[in-house]
């Protein structure tokens, strides 16, 4: 059963939606030949894109709004304005500072709601979330390592941006005693920059673990409807039935809270981890 329910919540090269219902229904997704190799569009990529494409109609028009000067009217435009004030005032300006959240907050922006996005879809029947996959979340902690040096390194240079990252050992006067003091600060160097690689990882990792957990413990209460149903319909069915869906339900409102909150602990520290390398000095 679990292997069963793994399948449902990973990524593939079709969408199965049911074996069971309507005879079952499972639709292969295209592959290409791309300069010699094969291409397999999967299930992940086309919800990505889907993800994407939803956050240009949205936020597009609202932003072309916003530009005009139009205050914010309707639920709609007031509730996806309030993220994006929330991740400016709350998250970029206090990490990164006045002066330089402006310039990156378009970034954040982007992240934060292509990641709530995806993490959302998973809460339709059939979908999934990408984020359930350590390779997409494996690829926004390379855009989050990228940004965690670049944007120090367009602020202050690369060489400034090299020197703030030294530390400084004396040890003494003497050759050996500046020797030994240049090999500690080799050392510590490598084992900070080892560390942003390492802060990068544990992105990735927390994100992808907190979706597919959460994911995979639903698809596992729902699979006990169709294991129980194989022996027919019955009393025990009924009450497997009626059980596991409250269950699902009551653990799909937490997974829709979980879905604000991995993309926000992803974005807040993907901030907090550029202004450490915008500001060394706090």
């Amino acid at each position: 059963m679990a292997a069963d329910a793994a399948d449902h919540v990973k990524d593939s090269p079709h969408f199965h939606v049911t074996d069971f219902l309507f005879g079952g229904f499972s639709y292969d997704l295209p592959r290409f030949n791309v300069f010699g190799h094969e291409f397999q569009v999967t299930k992940f990529m086309v919800l990505e894109l889907i993800a994407a494409g939803l956050a240009l109609v949205i936020f597009i028009p609202l932003c072309r709004r916003a530009s005009k000067g139009a205050l914010p009217r309707g639920p709609f435009w007031n509730a996806f304005e309030s993220l994006l004030t929330f991740i400016r005032d709350e998250v970029a300006r206090p990490a990164l500072g006045e002066h330089e959240a402006d310039r990156y907050v378009p970034f954040l922006w982007t992240l934060f709601v292509f990641i709530l996005f995806m993490n959302l879809l998973g809460m339709f029947p059939f979908l999934g979330s990408p984020t359930a996959s350590y390779v997409v979340t494996g690829a926004l902690a390379v855009c989050s390592f990228i940004m965690i040096h670049g944007g120090p390194i367009a602020e202050q240079g690369f060489g400034h941006y090299l020197k703030s990252t030294w530390p400084h050992i004396e040890l003494g006067d003497n050759f050996v005693a500046k020797a030994f003091g240049l090999l500690l600060s080799a050392a510590i160097w490598a084992i900070e920059m080892m560390g942003t690689v390492i802060k990068a990882f544990v992105l990735a990792v927390r994100l992808f673990a907190n979706m597919f957990a959460g994911h995979m413990v639903l698809a596992s209460i729902l699979m006990f409807i169709a294991v129980v149903g194989q022996t027919g319909p019955s009393l025990l069915w009924g009450a497997v039935t009626f059980s596991s869906v409250v269950g699902v339900v009551a653990l799909s409102l937490l997974e829709l809270f979980v879905a604000f909150l991995q993309a926000y602990v992803f974005v807040f520290l993907t901030a907090l981890f550029m202004g450490m390398g915008m500001h060394p000095q706090h």
